[in-house]
Protein backbone atom coordinates (compact mmCIF):
# COMPACT_ATOMS: atom_id res chain seq x y z
CA UNK A 1 0.00 0.00 0.00
CA UNK A 2 2.71 2.23 0.59
CA UNK A 3 4.43 2.07 -2.83
CA UNK A 4 0.88 2.60 -4.65
CA UNK A 5 0.47 5.83 -3.27
CA UNK A 6 2.38 9.33 -5.10
CA UNK A 7 5.58 9.28 -3.36
CA UNK A 8 5.14 6.20 -1.38
CA UNK A 9 9.32 5.07 -3.41
CA UNK A 10 10.96 8.49 -2.22
CA UNK A 11 9.51 7.59 1.16
CA UNK A 12 10.71 4.27 1.37
CA UNK A 13 13.84 5.32 -0.30
CA UNK A 14 14.02 8.29 2.68
CA UNK A 15 13.59 5.92 5.36
CA UNK A 16 16.32 3.34 3.68
CA UNK A 17 18.49 6.24 3.51
CA UNK A 18 18.21 7.11 7.30
CA UNK A 19 18.54 3.16 8.25
CA UNK A 20 21.97 3.30 6.89
CA UNK A 21 22.66 6.93 8.10
CA UNK A 22 22.16 5.14 11.09
CA UNK A 23 24.30 2.23 10.73
CA UNK A 24 27.39 3.88 9.07
CA UNK A 25 26.61 7.64 8.65
CA UNK A 26 29.74 7.98 6.30
CA UNK A 27 28.75 6.21 3.38
CA UNK A 28 25.42 7.24 3.87
CA UNK A 29 26.69 10.95 3.38
CA UNK A 30 28.92 9.50 0.44
CA UNK A 31 25.92 8.26 -1.05
CA UNK A 32 24.13 11.66 -0.68
CA UNK A 33 26.85 13.50 -2.43
CA UNK A 34 27.41 11.01 -5.56
CA UNK A 35 23.20 10.44 -6.22
CA UNK A 36 23.28 13.50 -8.10
CA UNK A 37 26.48 12.21 -10.53
CA UNK A 38 25.18 8.47 -10.24
CA UNK A 39 22.19 10.46 -12.37
CA UNK A 40 23.98 12.58 -14.77
CA UNK A 41 25.37 9.82 -15.76
CA UNK A 42 22.48 7.25 -16.42
CA UNK A 43 20.68 10.69 -18.05
CA UNK A 44 22.04 9.32 -21.56
CA UNK A 45 21.11 5.79 -20.97
CA UNK A 46 17.77 6.78 -20.15
CA UNK A 47 17.63 9.22 -23.26
CA UNK A 48 18.45 6.39 -25.59
CA UNK A 49 15.75 3.85 -23.91
CA UNK A 50 13.16 6.41 -24.80
CA UNK A 51 13.91 6.64 -28.23
CA UNK A 52 14.04 3.22 -28.68
CA UNK A 53 10.57 2.48 -27.01
CA UNK A 54 9.44 5.12 -29.55
CA UNK A 55 10.97 3.64 -32.39
CA UNK A 56 9.31 0.03 -31.46
CA UNK A 57 6.40 2.11 -30.96
CA UNK A 58 6.07 3.33 -34.15
CA UNK A 59 7.38 0.38 -36.11
CA UNK A 60 4.20 -1.77 -34.11
CA UNK A 61 1.94 0.97 -35.44
CA UNK A 62 3.37 0.47 -38.88
CA UNK A 63 3.06 -3.14 -38.61
CA UNK A 64 -0.47 -3.18 -37.29
CA UNK A 65 -1.65 -0.37 -39.57
CA UNK A 66 -3.08 -2.47 -42.56
CA UNK A 67 -5.39 -4.95 -39.74
CA UNK A 68 -6.75 -1.19 -38.48
CA UNK A 69 -7.44 -0.26 -42.23
CA UNK A 70 -9.27 -3.47 -42.47
CA UNK A 71 -11.52 -2.69 -39.39
CA UNK A 72 -9.80 -5.07 -37.06
CA UNK A 73 -10.20 -4.01 -33.19
CA UNK A 74 -7.64 -4.45 -30.40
Amino acid sequence: MLLTKRGGIGVLTFICWLLLWAICWPLALLALVLWPLVWLISLPFRLIGITFEAIFAFLKALLFLPSRILGHKP
